[in-house]
C-alpha cells in the first residue's frame, strides 16, 4: 500500500512539475493573416494587379475548366480583363500570385493575349476562352 501510494505521489509530482514547461500559445486571432497588400487570405480574398485592389476569386465571372485532369476533381483558373481590355490577369490553381498577359492581336470577336516569356496565350473569342501553355490547352470554356 505504501509504494502504491509512493508511486502515485511521484506520478502527479513529475504531472505538476512538467506542466509549467508545456509550451503556451497563443491562438492565431481571424483576419490577421494578411498580405502585403492587406489581402485576408482566411477570408477568401486575393490580390489583382489588374484591378489593383483585393478581390474573391470564386465570385469572378471568367472560369475556366481543365482541360485534360487525369485528377480526381477538375481545377478552375480564374482569368480579369483589364476595363480598356489590354490585360489580362490569370489566377491559376498551383501558381503562386497571377500571371499578367498583355493583349498581342485583336481581330473582329477574336482577342490574344500573351505573356513576355512567351509560354501563356489567352485566346477570347466571343464569350470562350482557351489558355495555352506551350502551345499546349490547359484550360478552356
Amino acid at each position: 500500500m505504501k509504494n502504491t501510494n509512493l508511486l502515485l505521489a511521484a506520478i502527479m509530482t513529475v504531472t505538476f512539475a512538467t506542466a509549467g514547461f508545456a509550451q503556451k500559445t497563443t491562438p492565431k486571432a481571424v483576419g490577421s493573416d494578411k498580405d502585403k497588400h492587406g489581402c485576408i487570405g482566411s477570408a477568401g480574398y486575393t490580390f489583382s494587379v489588374v484591378k489593383d485592389k483585393c478581390i474573391k476569386l470564386f465570385e469572378e465571372k471568367i472560369q475556366l475548366k481543365e482541360a485534360d485532369s487525369k485528377k480526381t476533381y477538375i481545377a478552375n483558373a480564374v482569368v480579369i480583363l483589364s476595363k480598356d481590355g489590354k490585360k489580362a490577369e490569370v489566377f491559376m490553381p498551383d501558381a503562386k500570385g497571377s500571371i499578367i498577359l498583355t493583349r498581342a492581336v485583336e481581330y473582329r470577336d477574336t482577342t490574344l493575349y500573351k505573356n513576355k516569356k512567351g509560354a501563356y496565350e489567352l485566346s477570347k473569342d466571343k464569350d470562350s476562352y482557351t489558355l495555352k501553355k506551350s502551345k499546349k490547352i490547359i484550360f478552356s470554356i
